[in-house]
């Protein structure tokens, strides 16, 4: 019985101390984006280029990180596509997409830029720009983003 208790909390204590590599995203916009809530389906439709406006008639700009494994999941589970896919998608709409390398410039460019809207890890989220709600969940919510 002792053998097992020490085996049960060297359990729990290796399961507190291991990092959780899952990671969610977060959707951003420009803090001037009077938009607060959108489908997940509207979504696939912003990144695959359908929508191009938003409600106040500015243009949508889509910020993007250059190489990002987390991004690439969410779009894939949010567009129903395979990666590559995702990434045949990506290359056909470049000219329309602005790529930036850290969620940090996901964030410069978002704040920076009217009508721009990204994915960052929802730990890298700032003051300086908005967090939209997909599906009517924030972040972190049971349903938000499928990941």
């Amino acid at each position: 019985m002792k053998c097992r208790r020490i085996l049960c909390l060297c359990a729990c204590v290796t399961l507190l101390l291991t990092p959780c590599f899952a990671h969610h995203m977060a959707v951003v916009v420009n803090k001037d984006n009077t938009v607060q809530n959108v489908t997940s389906s509207h979504l696939a439709r912003i990144f695959k280029g359908e929508v191009k406006k938003w409600p106040d008639g500015r243009n949508v700009v889509l910020v993007l990180h250059n190489s990002s494994p987390d991004e690439i999941v969410t779009l894939e589970h949010l567009n129903k596509m395979t990666e590559a896919e995702v990434k045949a998608l990506l290359v056909l709409h470049k000219d329309s997409i602005r790529t930036v390398g850290t969620d940090a410039d996901v964030i410069d460019a978002v704040a920076s830029t009217p009508g721009a809207i990204g994915f960052v890890e929802e730990r890298s989220i700032t003051d300086r720009v908005g967090v939209i709600r997909v599906d009517g969940k924030l972040p972190m919510e049971a349903g938000y983003l499928p990941h």
